[in-house]
């Protein structure tokens, strides 16, 4: 005998019991039917075919194994963006935005600019910068092509055409380019961290997550180089952990930046650090002809 139709009420209430999360409950339910979460309040009574039920049961099943949201469905809000997202692309996370905030204060309205993005993933913050800035020109990178696949078709999907890709780790792929602003959301993790075998984190890409033993090696890696491409002027902005504000500003006094700074996330952690480059290395103002 068939089981009787359960309404969208009662599927969401047993879901949430299960996951211990209403939002994710509602999430899912709502990807399920294709529909948004508000659709579920206006329709609670609504009875809930069992062909939907079933697949509503089965992304429970892929939650309670602890397959993160953002992979089951595929997507992700960021900025004013909902964007794809896979296994190949690290999460983007709300705390992300406060990079995206601070490198638009330093990029002005009335003039094109060039700003570098490097370990794009999906593109996040890059289509970000590009939205809110359409007249400069973005340059992204990432070794991995899976994720310049999906930052590409993220950047088709919402018209963005002022972003150009390239394959490749850092700086390699760009020759003698330079930038006024360098953007970065690096691998920050320790490589020892057992946060890395929990959560969200133990699905997303390795690569995007850890950097050596004290987490800082490609940041190393970045504020080294970044000088070589960036015009005086410019500036060099990245993301880290809570705890490295202090070797972020190290780091960068030692590599020849000036005006250094350690801006906090919403939870007061030190988040994103930043200096400016008024050093003359061989690059000039690319603002003409961008």
């Amino acid at each position: 005998m068939n089981r009787p139709a359960s309404n969208i009420r009662r599927a969401l209430s047993d879901a949430t019991q299960r996951l211990g999360d209403r939002v994710d409950a509602e999430v899912l339910l709502a990807y399920a039917l294709d529909k948004p979460r508000s659709w579920l309040i206006a329709h609670a009574d609504d009875l809930l075919p069992l062909d939907y039920a079933a697949a509503y049961a089965l992304l429970i099943e892929q939650r309670e194994a602890g397959e993160p949201i953002a992979y089951i469905t595929g997507r992700r809000g960021f900025w004013s963006l909902d964007l794809e997202v896979t296994p190949a692309t690290l999460i983007p996370r709300p705390e992300t935005e406060l990079l995206v905030e601070l490198a638009l204060e330093r990029l002005p309205t009335d003039r094109a600019c060039r700003v570098l993005d490097l370990g794009t993933g999906s593109g996040a913050i890059a289509l970000a910068i590009a939205r809110e800035r359409p007249a400069s020109k973005i340059v992204a990178t990432d070794a991995s092509i899976d994720a310049l696949e999906v930052a590409q078709r993220n950047a088709r999907r919402h018209h963005i055409g002022n972003v150009n890709f390239v394959h490749g780790e850092w700086f390699a792929p760009l020759g003698d380019s330079c930038f006024d602003i360098i953007v970065s959301n690096p691998p920050y993790i320790e490589s020892g961290d057992p946060h890395l075998q929990q959560g969200d984190l133990r699905f997303e890409p390795m690569s995007a997550l850890a950097s050596g033993t004290d987490g800082l090696d490609d940041i190393r890696r970045i504020v080294r180089d970044a000088g070589l491409h960036l015009v005086p002027d410019g500036w060099l902005l990245f993301e880290h952990g809570w705890h490295q504000g202090d070797a972020a500003r190290m780091l960068l006094r030692d590599a020849g930046f000036v005006e250094l700074s350690t801006a906090r996330d919403l939870e007061q952690r030190d988040r994103v650090s930043l200096g400016h480059w008024l050093v003359s290395s061989g690059c000039h103002s690319p603002r003409s002809s961008a």
